[in-house]
């Protein structure tokens, strides 16, 4: 029930205890709502609790700190920077936005922030649901959960594994029947987070005017591979309607704990310590100071670094995200799905290593994935597709459909197949800032979802952008989000006819300055790729 102590504050009360939030242009904000217990001390590397509660009234008026990650003065030359202090190991945390902490049961969403598993915060102002509360009448929440070092090193036999769920089905472990977590490996802290904030939602969501039948969730880049994660986890049957996948990065490899178990110890190794009780003992900023150095030891030249990887353990994880959507109950849940155009440029574009990068060294990476008899095949292929080609940009072209499109569009089949097909976009609008190099780049597609250009102020990719055509894409896209939050149908009065991905026409959405619904928009990637398993590179390789 809500309460309304003065003229700018709401308190509700809550299982865990009652908190007061503020209003904010006329909706009520909760910032920093705690949905698990602080993972410090014994606790790293521990899944998720559920918080144990306070007494009192707590105060939600102001962002709490995020996940402790790297941190460079002044951002970098695309986002601006994605996370800023304070950070904390006690951030396990979320907000709300709503415009009633009523009954009035509204559709929710919940956003998972990306950031190459090591950055990012569900508190960054361009991740505000403001927008989406406001014009969709929806609730929205965003979740910090633990990055980097802190929530994606596993452990072999560390203590405790799985989740809080009944654990029968695979990939839940073996759970008491009291929620305990299961005993064995101590794998993926993220996942754990990110399924207690889910059940956090079930628990709490209606005392702010939210549905808890009627949850969405979505998530960018390595957001969406948790999106993707969850989707198809036991633990999360009946909790989720529907899911968002912006840019997921489906192409990567994800190791089992064996295969991992190199980076787990070279990561001891940089971090000075032997056994997991010694990295207990460290500071955090120790940790991400190690994972820095991870960076170094694990980039490959063609390949997007990612030192620190989800674990396919057969306890918290069982199956590559990729194929959570295509199996047993989650087939039933609602999918968009979408790419940007040049995914790729975000990460090399800007590289003079690249940049200067030779016909023979892209096509001995090209060999990597499709081997020596199919590269020259290849590389024609990707010339075509670009006329005046250099070889960077056949390269940023294989790497995006590797990681991104043809992982995207092979969900999209196999969901068609399956007479479960999904919604398709492809985001084409090109940025001229950088003189144009970055393309329709990872990310650039944000600002258009949230329609908060205002809260991207520092982002220099968005410099040059004309504004009538930005306004109108950003208000196009915008509302087919929330159509798709509300009904499971992205379409609206202000979009060209938008049908699901079907094996006959393909249907995809290019959002350009001209929004037009297209059969088999990537038909060339599609073809050029085959409708197997994405190939795989050599051992190691992030494809």
């Amino acid at each position: 029930m809500a309460h309304s102590p003065g003229r700018d504050h709401v308190v509700v009360d809550l299982p865990a205890g009652r908190l007061r939030g503020a209003t904010e242009d006329g909706l009520i904000v909760f910032r920093a709502v705690p949905y698990a217990a602080p993972p410090v001390g014994d606790l790293r590397w521990r899944p998720a609790r559920p918080h144990p509660g306070w007494a009192g009234t707590r105060d939600a008026t102001a962002d709490g700190p995020s996940a402790p990650q790297p941190y460079r003065e002044g951002g970098d030359p695309v986002l601006g920077g994605h996370g800023s202090p304070p950070f904390d190991e006690d951030c396990l945390t979320l907000n709300v936005w709503t415009p009633a902490a009523d009954g009035a049961r509204r559709p929710v969403l919940v956003w998972i922030h990306g950031g190459g598993f090591v950055s990012g915060s569900g508190s960054l102002p361009g991740y505000s649901g403001a927008t989406f509360a406001r014009d969709g009448d929806l609730v929205v929440v965003s979740v910090n959960y633990r990055i980097g070092p802190l929530g994606y090193l596993s452990f072999a036999d560390e203590g405790e594994g799985g989740g809080e769920g009944d654990g029968e089905e695979e990939g839940g472990g073996a759970a008491p029947a009291d929620g305990a977590p299961a005993v064995g490996r101590a794998g993926n802290p993220w996942l754990t987070d990110q399924l207690r904030a889910l059940h956090w939602v079930r628990e709490n969501i209606a005392s702010f005017g939210g549905d808890p039948d009627l949850v969405t969730v979505a998530g960018q880049s390595g957001g969406a591979v948790s999106t993707a994660a969850l989707a198809g986890h036991p633990e999360t049957r009946g909790l989720i309607k529907r899911v968002i996948l912006q840019s997921p990065p489906l192409g990567l490899d994800f190791p089992t704990p064996d295969t991992y178990q190199e980076r787990v110890t070279a990561y001891l190794e940089l971090a000075g310590a032997k056994t997991v009780a010694e990295l207990r003992a460290l500071d955090w900023p120790e940790l991400i100071g190690a994972g820095l150095g991870l960076f170094a030891r694990t980039t490959r030249w063609g390949y997007w670094p990612t030192p620190f990887l989800p674990v396919i353990d057969g306890v918290t994880l069982s199956r590559h995200p990729a194929g959570t959507l295509t199996h047993g109950a989650a087939t039933g849940i609602d999918v968009m799905i979408g790419w940007t155009r040049e995914e790729a440029n975000f990460g090399f574009a800007l590289d003079d290593g690249y940049a200067t990068a030779t016909r023979e060294r892209v096509t001995e990476r090209i060999a990597e994935t499709f081997g020596a008899a199919r590269t020259p095949e290849v590389y024609a292929a990707y010339e075509r597709a670009r006329p005046g080609a250099r070889p960077a940009d056949v390269l940023m072209d294989l790497v995006t459909d590797e990681l991104f499109r043809v992982p995207a569009l092979r969900l999209a089949e196999a969901r068609a197949e399956a007479g479960h097909p999904v919604w398709a976009y492809q985001f084409d609008l090109p940025t001229p800032a950088h003189d144009g190099r970055l393309g329709a780049a990872h990310c650039l597609e944000l600002p258009f979802v949230f329609a908060n250009f205002d809260q991207w102020a520092h982002a220099p990719f968005l410099a040059g952008l004309a504004p009538a055509v930005r306004d109108g894409l950003a208000t196009a896209m915008h509302r087919a989000w929330i159509a798709f939050v509300r009904t499971g149908d992205p379409n609206h009065a202000g979009l060209p006819r938008w049908d699901p991905y079907e094996r006959g026409e393909r249907t995809t959405m290019r959002f350009d300055s001209v929004v037009t619904a297209l059969g088999d928009l990537a038909g060339a990637s599609r073809v050029l790729y085959g409708p197997g398993p994405a190939p795989e590179g050599p051992s190691g390789a992030v494809i």
